[in-house]
């Protein structure tokens, strides 16, 4: 999963928001030197990640990419999958989108300080530019996931991958509808996060 369900799974205080986004910051990062609520959430993170990465329906995800691409297909349904939660996300949380995303971007900022700067630094982009804006849209969703492919270090066919979502759209955003709800299920019956 990508920022947004990270956030959209963590619990509403700051050190929960930044141990459920730490999960991508985490070199050079003492993790045992951080707070309680921090590491909980970062536990949290990484029993998503770990759910996502080895669910049946993920994994026939993966096989509608080409074999040059599938490489990156987790990368590609982590950043699908957040545009399917704003596009679904009436169906799942009782605040609208519009509103949530302002409480979103609102509470990274507040909790800046909490995050190491490589993080900070691109939480601080996510809420300048309203990045969640750009996932709301294919044509935008194409972008991002090129701007993703630009900055992998070694050459690579991830650009473009776009151009093997779209056909079989409804198809993913039905794994998706039916994954959701199971990822929710399994954060909640975990309970990493609670006192």
């Amino acid at each position: 999963m990508n920022y947004l369900a990270h956030i959209a799974l963590s619990q509403p205080n700051s050190y929960s928001l930044v141990g459920n986004l730490l999960g991508d910051f985490c070199k050079g990062v003492q993790i045992e030197t951080l707070p309680q609520a921090v590491r909980q959430g970062l536990a949290n993170h990484r029993a998503v990640d770990h759910f996502t990465d080895h669910h049946p329906l993920v994994r026939r995800a993966k096989t509608h990419f080409s074999v040059q691409r599938r490489r990156f297909a987790g990368i590609a349904l982590d950043v699908l999958f957040d545009h399917f939660l704003i596009s679904h996300w009436s169906e799942f949380y009782s605040l609208s989108f519009a509103a949530a995303k302002q409480q979103i971007y609102n509470d990274i900022a507040a909790a800046e300080h909490l995050m190491p700067p490589a993080m900070a630094n691109t939480m601080r982009n996510v809420y300048q530019t309203d990045w969640f804006a750009s996932y709301e849209q294919l044509p935008s969703l194409g972008y991002a996931l090129d701007r993703i492919a630009e900055r992998i270090r070694f050459t690579n066919q991830f650009s473009g991958v776009i151009g093997e979502i779209d056909p079989v759209y409804s198809k993913l955003e039905q794994d998706f509808l039916q994954f959701y709800p199971q990822l929710q299920q399994h954060v909640q019956q975990l309970g990493l996060e609670q006192n």
